[in-house]
């Protein structure tokens, strides 16, 4: 049988597979360059985006939490961007793509540490996950030989793909805490944002 955690509690499964996600990713910015991809970076890069479904799954059987709701898409930004800034630092993706979604990451990070400081966890929404599943591919297809030699044009792409998302999914957000501070002026409920 499972152990199960409250939603307070910080040493779970969960939270230890995040946190060692977060200590190796320097590693992997460290060996990306702008050579035609790396097979180094490109395998360490599939481990840690792989580890984000471990810990989800783990999270999801043992009881999710609240530091796990905080430090599991933290995890994910520094994840993203700083492989992506890594990629603008060598040449291989154009600044303005990657700070249009270091903004919106930014924007949505203040949004959910205001609304913890209210108690209020704001969890990812479908889109949401799925533009960070888009973004780590765009890293992926930059990273992997392949196409970074020959096919250079699909990382840049999807990049793109990845950026449409990020910001629809950024409206996404502002929208659904605009609609509840109505409602919260309008005397509804206080316990969302």
């Amino acid at each position: 049988m499972a152990t199960t955690f409250g939603p307070t509690a910080l040493a779970t499964p969960a939270n230890a597979i995040t946190v060692g996600r977060l200590l190796v990713a320097p590693l992997c910015f460290a060996v990306i360059d702008g050579s035609g991809g790396s097979w180094l970076a490109f395998v360490l890069w599939t481990c840690l985006c792989s580890t984000d479904g471990i810990d989800g799954y783990l999270a999801r059987r043992h009881g999710t939490t609240r530091s796990g709701a905080f430090l599991d898409p933290l995890a994910d930004k520094v994840l993203v961007l700083g492989a992506l800034m890594a990629l603008v630092a060598h040449g291989v993706f154009w600044w303005l793509p990657v700070a249009l979604i270091a903004v919106r990451e930014l924007a949505i990070s203040l949004y959910r540490s205001m609304a913890a400081k209210r108690g209020i966890t704001v969890p990812a929404s479908r889109l949401a996950k799925g533009k960070t599943v888009v973004q780590q591919f765009a890293v992926a297809f930059a990273l992997f030989p392949p196409t970074a030699q020959h096919a250079p044009g699909i990382a840049v792409a999807v990049l793109w793909v990845a950026v449409v998302l990020t910001v629809v999914s950024g409206v996404q957000y502002m929208l659904g805490a605009s609609a509840t501070a109505h409602r919260q002026l309008d005397g509804g409920s206080s316990g969302a944002l």
